[in-house]
């Protein structure tokens, strides 16, 4: 079968045409920007990139056209590719779809969903499996660094899947995850996110309460007793067996569930309970209360197929983070430079909560893009100043595309707040403050025009 994919850059789609090709077909696509590192990747398994949406990549007739084309979410009406598939009639779906019907089935599928912490937490349950034999296959929307790659088709029934609640296709507004009909849910959080496709968090429940009517009667279902959002999605009706992780391990409630205990005040240490019986303890390289509770729902997920805790702990023992998770790129002059994710308030405030803890009295230096479609749109206005609160300083970058005064919002900020509309000059005053000892933390969902090697190069510089 010739599969062709629209948008096929994109990690979930990126990730969807490596298990096509797995499989055995031939798989082609296009997107309107063709570069690495998903470029390399493709390439490298055989699949033909081509840069645009010009529609004689669909071929000149029916004879020569696609099987079947994967038209990512990103894609909409106007497209020249997409008007050409609807009026050639070729056959065409989503890519959540697709791997609902040609990879999911016959699988046992431990779908990780949740405002944050999703492929953190996939990746940890994705490793602790392979770890202890059961040779998984997955699609996570980043890039595991125990495996190199964001997708694989395993040898096993068991199959672990990032579920997205973001929506399918410009003709599926459901949300991915109702898709995947997962045996084993992870929900690790519920916020309000998504502005541009969802109205309120209520919304957003209503899609969370579709993913949960899917999963069987035996399966089973993870989340946070401490999360009145998701506590109200599980109310509206769950006939599945179910878990629950509690924030405080000394509660009475915390006797029934999960719950973990620090050791060590940025959690690179760390002790698991299961119904208030201790499962051993962890040493790992990562840190933050949202990684402590991350690893607990890996754990308990994969209890769920058989994995004893204690075992799952040692595998986490030896978890590497995925790309773009407080990763470090490199330390010039003394200075250490990260690459984190976070793009959302809360994610940025427990990111910068877990540095904190490590660095101690050391300067954190923040640069951030707001560039999710919800903070472009100015929803988290009011909280960014204030997940900043744990840095030292930080410079904002004001794009064209950001529909409000980034500068008025932090008027209000307990800290040092420069906004700019000049990435370079960004990469000058953040090298020209920044000293031996420091740690400068860069926040984007994006590229951000590659700040984080300038800023590298600017520091050695020095």
């Amino acid at each position: 079968m010739h599969v062709h994919i629209l948008g096929i850059c994109g990690t979930f789609m990126g990730g969807l045409a490596l298990l096509a090709r797995a499989m055995g077909h031939k798989v082609t696509g296009s997107d309107a920007n063709v570069y690495p590192p998903m470029s390399t990747q493709l390439e490298q398994q055989g699949i033909e990139l081509i840069q645009g949406s010009d529609p004689e990549q669909l071929g000149k007739n029916q004879d020569d056209a696609p099987d079947i084309v994967v038209i990512g979410n990103a894609m909409s009406r106007g497209n020249p590719c997409v008007e050409a598939v609807l009026n050639r009639g070729l056959k065409y779906t989503s890519g959540p779809q697709f791997l609902a019907d040609h990879i999911l089935p016959q699988r046992w599928v431990l779908a990780v969903s949740g405002t944050h912490g999703k492929t953190s937490t996939a990746s940890m349950l994705a490793w602790i499996l392979e770890d202890c034999g059961y040779q998984p296959g997955f699609l996570i929307g980043g890039v595991p660094q125990n495996f190199g790659v964001s997708a694989r088709l395993g040898d096993s029934p068991f199959f672990v899947v990032e579920a997205d609640e973001y929506d399918s296709a410009f003709f599926d507004k459901r949300s991915k995850f109702v898709h995947y009909q997962p045996r084993t849910l992870v929900i690790n959080n519920l916020e309000f996110d998504h502005a541009d496709i969802f109205e309120d968090l209520n919304a957003i429940q209503k899609q969370f309460n579709h993913v949960i009517r899917t999963v069987p009667g035996e399966g089973k279902v993870i989340w946070p007793s401490d999360s009145s959002a998701v506590q109200n999605v599980i109310e509206r009706g769950c006939w599945s067996e179910q878990e629950t992780y509690h924030h405080n391990y000394a509660s009475e409630a915390a006797a029934q569930g999960w719950s973990a205990k620090l050791l060590a005040d940025d959690g690179h240490q760390f002790e698991v309970f299961f119904n208030g019986e201790s499962q051993g303890c962890l040493d790992w390289q990562l840190i933050g209360q949202h990684n402590v509770e991350n690893a607990c729902m890996a754990i308990a997920a994969a209890r769920h197929v058989g994995v004893k805790p204690s075992e799952a702990l040692k595998s986490l023992a030896q978890f590497a983070p995925p790309k773009r998770r407080m990763e470090l790129l490199g330390i010039e002059n003394g200075v250490a430079v990260y690459d984190d994710f976070a793009h959302h308030p809360t994610a940025i405030a427990t990111t910068l909560q877990g540095c904190r803890a490590k660095v101690a009295d050391g300067k954190i230096i923040v640069v951030l893009e707001p560039r999710s479609n919800t903070m472009k749109s100015g929803v988290h206005k009011a909280t960014l100043a204030q997940s900043m609160q744990l840095a030292d300083c930080a410079w904002l970058y004001q794009a064209d595309n950001v529909g409000w005064d980034l500068a008025e919002a932090m008027q209000q900020a307990s800290l040092p707040v420069t906004v700019l509309t000049d990435i370079e000059q960004i990469v000058t005053d953040v090298a020209a403050v920044a000293a031996p000892g420091d740690t400068i933390i860069v926040m984007s969902n994006g590229g951000f025009a590659g700040i984080h090697q300038k800023l590298l190069a600017q520091l050695a510089a020095k």
